[in-house]
């Protein structure tokens, strides 16, 4: 499984490992990923995620789930958070007809 965050596209980075001498070794920096079940208010429901901490918490800031999806580029987001993000502008497309 692909060590990327799911609304960040937050992946892995490489770098060194230095030793005192200054020896450099290859070293893989992972982002910390959860499984977390986030919910959509206007979708009255839950979607589950692998969201890295700092992915989280920029959720929280936006204002939850639905204002992170409308604000992101289709780019950064994965396939899973794309369905959400549609089904969010369908059901808002449907509030504004009624």
């Amino acid at each position: 499984m692909s060590r990327i965050c799911e609304l960040t596209g937050k992946g892995r980075q490489t770098g060194h490992n230095v030793s005192h001498a200054n020896n450099k070794t290859k070293r893989v920096f992972l982002p910390n990923l959860q499984n977390v079940t986030l919910l959509s208010e206007k979708l009255d429901r839950g979607f589950k995620f692998r969201v890295s901490t700092h992915g989280l918490r920029s959720v929280e800031r936006n204002g939850g789930l639905d204002n992170w999806l409308l604000k992101t580029k289709d780019e950064k987001l994965s396939a899973n958070a794309l369905k959400v993000k549609r089904e969010l502008k369908k059901a808002l497309k449907t509030a504004e007809a009624a």
